[in-house]
């Protein structure tokens, strides 16, 4: 690689690193070419980045950066996961390409500047969606109102069945003529 084409990957990492809300560095050793090109495009439907990048070019980017990576850290085969939202269905992805692969393998990451464990990006990635939340916290507000609609509505049929019993017809029950 030629040091232009450094200094403007370089310069195009940086910019990754000031638009990225979240980072996740794997390693990427094992994969085939055709499932990396399998899993960029998956991660990319949920509105993230799937890329290999060299380490040097990595460090040089991030130094004087918001994320403090450590040289030590990016050692072996990296390929960074650039997540520019909130949203975690991006790792969600990951996790389950790796549940089903095997690989890549997650070396540490950042979200919202902090620095996080393989073990905590697992964890962050098992968290339930902001729709399935959403879905939880409305069928928990809806639950108490459709029992009471459900123990009022049993009741009122069971006095209907108690009149009719007794001999009352629709009508008079109505308020009709019999």
């Amino acid at each position: 690689m030629k040091k232009s084409q450094k200094l403007f990957a370089i310069d195009e990492l940086k910019e990754k690193f000031n638009q990225a809300k979240a980072l996740v560095f794997t390693d990427y050793s094992g994969l085939k070419v055709e499932q990396i090109n399998k899993l960029r495009q998956e991660i990319k439907k949920d509105g993230a980045e799937f890329e290999v990048a060299k380490n040097t070019l990595l460090f040089k980017a991030s130094e004087n950066g918001e994320f403090k990576i450590e040289k030590s850290n990016l050692e072996g085969n990296t390929a960074i996961l650039w997540l520019y939202s909130d949203n975690i269905a991006p790792l969600k992805t990951l996790d389950n390409f790796i549940k089903k692969n095997e690989l890549p393998k997650i070396k540490f990451g950042f979200w919202s500047k902090n620095e996080l464990t393989a073990e905590q990006i697992k964890v962050l990635a098992n968290l339930p969606g902001l729709e399935e939340l959403r879905a939880k916290l409305i069928g928990s507000l809806k639950s108490p109102l459709y029992r009471l609609h459900s123990s009022l509505k049993g009741n009122l049929i069971k006095l209907v069945y108690i009149l009719k019993a007794e001999g009352f017809t629709l009508n008079e029950m109505k308020g009709g003529e019999n």
